[in-house]
């Protein structure tokens, strides 16, 4: 009895186990492939990896297509719309233009002025008034709904543009990756181990695209969040901020930039930043894996004024990254910081790096 007892009692406690785990499956794990061990398996894992990214980009271009072309045919419906409602609009504006034209107007205004008592008068007046009224709710009318339908011919202009430029662009991505696929083909060709390569270059890109594009969108993610409190610590750090006259000058040392970081997120204790000339350069490991990242910072006006941060090379485990992701991370991640939340009445003019120093110069935007 006491057995069967135990039984249903294991029961209760491994039946709800095994129903959330086939609620909630595990990935597969994969095993981290490392940095390559010499430059041949460096460069053909570099091409397998950027054909990788470059399809990925290839996608996200084919998805803005599907996208744009939908707005398009949107814009193609509501113009045609507009169209047939100013048919009728643009009738009675016209009759009030040749009303105005043909001097019918003017026999109003000669009755106005003919009047014999003052109570002719004001009739006459009302009257007057109601149809000036009358011709200006028209004319109004009819100048907007045209200005709606001019905006709407300069949107899906626009929208032609850009479908125009997505297009090229993804014919260039296409052209792009089938080079470097016959590259890397040619190559695998050549290769001691052809085999042994194709399997090296499968199991890489498949720990990139499971592991490793997570862990780096986990550090840019990181500094994203940091760099919106960057501006706080800046107004904070003694001596970071000096004016004179009109113009303000900010100066970010490097090792004050990386003990801020820390601060924000432990996950910054193994990755630093280093300013050097023209460049700013990031890098860290973790475990096994390790991250590079190069770029440098400009100033930009639109849609505000801002230090943003371009992204010029990732380096993953030893491998580079091709533009194509540099600029998707750019895209997805704010790594800028912006000066008028430092001091609301200047803007940035000017952005350099030197040995160990990050310097912003700024001016009254009055």
């Amino acid at each position: 009895m006491k057995g069967i007892l135990r039984q249903k009692r294991l029961l209760v406690l491994i039946v709800p186990i095994l129903l959330l785990s086939l609620l909630h499956p595990q990935r597969t794990l994969l095993a981290d492939p490392g940095i390559p061990e010499d430059a041949e398996q460096q460069q053909l894992l570099q091409k397998g990896l950027s054909i990788v990214e470059i399809d990925h980009e290839i996608e996200r271009i084919a998805s803005r297509q599907g996208k744009t072309q939908k707005e398009i045919d949107e814009l193609q419906i509501q113009l045609e719309e507009k169209e047939k409602q100013i048919e009728s609009r643009q009738e009675r504006a016209g009759a009030v233009v040749r009303a105005y034209y043909m001097g019918e107007r003017d026999n109003l205004l000669a009755m106005f002025l003919s009047a014999q008592s003052i109570g002719e008068l004001l009739e006459i007046y009302d009257f007057y008034d109601m149809i000036m009224d009358q011709d200006k709710t028209v004319l109004d009318a009819y100048r907007s709904q045209y200005a709606g339908i001019q905006e709407t011919k300069r949107r899906l202009e626009d929208s032609y543009r850009q479908l125009e430029q997505i297009k090229n662009n993804l014919i260039r991505q296409k052209e792009r990756v089938l080079a470097l696929q016959k590259e890397l083909d040619g190559d695998l060709a050549d290769s001691s181990d052809p085999e042994a390569m194709k399997k090296m270059i499968s199991e890489f890109t498949a720990y990139w695209e499971n592991i490793g594009i997570y862990e780096v969108k986990r550090y840019f993610s990181a500094l994203a969040s940091a760099m919106n409190d960057l501006p706080e610590f800046i107004q904070s750090k003694k001596g970071a901020i000096r004016t004179n006259g009109t113009t303000y000058t900010i100066e970010v040392q490097e090792k004050d930039l990386n003990e801020f970081l820390v601060s924000k997120n432990e996950l910054f204790k193994n990755f630093a930043f280093r300013f050097r000339d023209g460049k700013v350069v990031a890098e860290g490991k973790s475990g096994t894996l390790t991250l590079q990242v190069e770029g440098h910072y400009s100033i930009e006006n639109e849609p505000e004024n801002s230090i943003l941060f371009h992204v010029d090379k990732l380096v993953f485990n030893g491998l580079e990254l091709p533009d194509t992701t540099c600029r998707q991370l750019e895209s997805e991640f704010d790594l800028g910081f912006y000066p008028q939340q430092i001091v609301s009445f200047v803007k940035a003019t000017e952005v350099s790096s030197t040995d160990q120093v990050l310097h912003v110069t700024l001016k009254l935007s009055m």
